[in-house]
């Protein structure tokens, strides 16, 4: 059994990385399923107030809530998991704290990483264009996320996967990375 976990800022490829994994039938637990949750149950449209919630939910119940939260969905993935799961949107320091303790050695974190212009043009592509559902810049949205501990996060990460070259390069890298694990990636992790 395996729990690797993604980090990395918007655009930088953490939702093509949780593709490949669906491909491989390798089943994945998005940390924003959480907040898009949380603000159903508060009665708020989630691509216009995902952001918000995100903040208040942590600054509710401190800076491990949604990590907390995924844990249940984590351990039910592993149940009908055959090697791995794939945990999709790491956002702090704290969060990697907390599913160290929970997974201790089988826990690894990747950083996936890309310039920001390249992101942004990702999410331009995408129909974000500058601003997200909450009105928010790509400039406030990585802000708000290095505000919650990313930052460190991703200097935790047993690995880097730099998202700059083609899309088959990265989803090759990926694919490694689920099916050898971080071993594959040499001297990089840790």
């Amino acid at each position: 059994m395996r729990v690797i976990a993604t980090v990395g800022l918007p655009g930088s490829g953490k939702g093509e990385a949780a593709s490949v994994a669906e491909e491989l039938d390798v089943p994945v637990v998005t940390m924003g399923d959480v907040i898009r949750a949380e603000c159903r149950d508060r009665g708020l449209d989630p691509s216009t107030h995902h952001g918000q919630v995100a903040q208040a939910l942590r600054e509710e119940n401190g800076p491990g809530a949604v990590a907390e939260r995924s844990l249940p969905m984590i351990e039910e993935a592993l149940d009908g998991a055959g090697d791995a799961v794939l945990v999709d949107g790491v956002r702090s320091d704290v969060e990697v704290d907390r599913f160290e303790a929970a997974f201790d050695d089988e826990f690894s974190l990747v950083s996936i990483e890309a310039p920001f212009e390249v992101r942004r043009e990702r999410l331009k592509e995408r129909g974000r264009d500058a601003l997200d559902g909450d009105g928010e810049s790509l400039e406030e949205r990585d802000e708000r996320e290095l505000g919650f501990g990313m930052g460190e996060a991703m200097e935790r990460a047993d690995v880097t996967i730099d998202n700059t070259d083609s899309l088959d390069a990265f989803r090759a890298k990926v694919r490694t990375l689920l099916t050898e694990g971080i071993e594959a990636f040499g001297e990089q992790h840790r």
